[in-house]
């Protein structure tokens, strides 16, 4: 009789906000459709490397154009559909996506708490105190550090930050370096 295969150690995990992070911002709108989502310079490959690296990748995103009926769930779920698709032909696709939307079927709750963090950890046995958060917004950064994690990067946006980050990043390329700096 086979032994039975030991449980998998916790992984190291990056949280990513999505809108201006993976994607260019809507400024204070909303992405409604894939044609008005244009992924950030360089973020693709910053994915695909990290996904190189052994390193989960989980989307933390609030999207309220749902729950304020600006777009439906089906228009967000093709929306990170297309993202995926787009992604996985770089060998870059996020391990999975949590989205709290403010509409009466949304699960989740909404940042800063961190109850999207807690649930990915769980669902995909994530050490949370190796993982880190890659957000350009304070409840992004308050999120991150809610759940204890290992720290939190600021993509700087037109956002004014007054929650400090451990590290700020500009772009894409930044982040990567500073990504080989600190993992």
């Amino acid at each position: 009789m086979p032994l039975p295969k030991p449980p998998s150690l916790p992984r190291r995990c990056l949280f990513f906000d999505r809108d201006g992070v993976i994607n260019q911002s809507p400024g204070k709108g909303y992405v409604l459709n894939w044609k008005q989502f244009v992924f950030n310079p360089g973020i693709i490959e910053l994915l695909s490397w990290i996904k190189k690296q052994d390193i989960l990748l989980v989307l933390v995103t609030s999207q309220r154009g749902v729950g304020k009926g600006l777009m439906s769930q089906a228009d967000l779920d093709q929306i990170h559909d297309q993202m995926q698709s787009k992604l996985t032909q770089q060998s870059a696709k996020f391990d999975a996506i949590y989205a709290y939307t403010e509409s009466e079927d949304c699960f989740h709750l909404p940042k800063p708490d961190p109850e999207m963090l807690f649930s990915a950890a769980q669902d995909l046995n994530i050490d949370l105190y190796q993982s880190w958060m890659i957000g350009d917004s304070d409840r992004d950064i308050t999120m991150g550090r809610a759940a204890n994690l290992k720290g939190c990067i600021r993509f700087l946006s037109d956002k004014l930050p007054e929650v400090k980050s451990d590290h700020n990043v500009n772009n894409a390329a930044q982040l990567q370096k500073l990504l080989r700096s600190i993992l």
